[in-house]
């Protein structure tokens, strides 16, 4: 036996994941300590976003074992909610409420999942509003910011819920070029501070100075993973370096 200090916080074991009869994942095999910072890539359709999306059960898996912090994910309600409430996500497309100002968005599942009074929850918004510079923006409704500030407003949100862990996937695809840094910026800001972090993207600047270690997929398979500098200088694998050669050339 482990012990918790030393158990990974991430466990994926020989885990298999079908969509009707295609299979989007195979024999995953992944661990992840607490305060690691993994950058997952490859091209379009290789089982990225599947892959993060089984780590807190938006997807089901059909095979192997998926274990986050001691917790078995299983068909077991109270142990989907047990991780759901330690694991942040942030999306491709921010999925604010519309209907809701900044801070009542960053209030609403404090108050619904952690049951935090409504004083609490407002103070905690603010906060996470600070570290990701937008606090000025917290009485305006979403339609009124940027596609930047409102990716920084899901991250605020995903951090309301003080999670172990941060799932990111593709959080910089729908924004135009000149949002990108500052969604980058806050993510490397909690990347400095510790935070355990799992983003699915195609920036290979920040994969680069930010990750702990990088982690190619295609086809389903984690076919490499490696230190950004030996990913980036002497990847193993004819599929990594075509990858590389592809989006580096960009």
């Amino acid at each position: 036996m482990t012990d918790n200090n030393s158990r990974p916080l991430i466990q994926m074991i020989k885990v298999d994941k079908f969509f009707g009869s295609f299979q989007a994942l195979r024999n995953i095999d992944l661990e992840v300590q607490k305060g690691e910072r993994i950058v997952i890539c490859g091209p379009s359709g290789s089982g990225k976003s599947t892959l993060i999306r089984c780590i807190n059960r938006l997807e089901k898996h059909n095979g192997g074992e998926i274990i986050i912090d001691g917790i078995e994910l299983t068909d077991k309600v109270e142990d989907i909610d047990a991780v759901r409430r330690e694991v942040g996500m942030v999306f491709q497309n921010f999925n604010l409420f519309p209907h809701m100002t900044i801070v009542k968005n960053l209030m609403i599942a404090q108050q619904l999942v952690r049951k935090t009074n409504k004083d609490e929850a407002r103070k905690l918004a603010m906060r996470y509003l600070e570290r990701v510079k937008i606090p000025e923006q917290a009485d305006k409704y979403p339609i009124q910011l940027s596609g930047g500030q409102q990716q920084r407003v899901a991250i605020a949100r995903a951090l309301c819920m003080e999670p172990e862990i941060i799932l990111f996937d593709e959080p910089t695809s729908a924004l135009d070029p000149e949002m990108i840094n500052e969604v980058l910026d806050v993510m490397v800001d909690l990347a400095k501070e510790g935070m355990t972090m799992i983003c699915v993207t195609h920036e290979m600047g920040f994969a680069r100075s930010v990750a702990d270690r990088i982690i190619f997929m295609d086809e389903g398979e984690i076919v490499e993973q490696a230190r950004p500098t030996e990913f980036f200088d002497n990847p193993k694998s004819e599929r990594t370096r075509a990858f590389l050669d592809q989006i580096l050339s960009h």
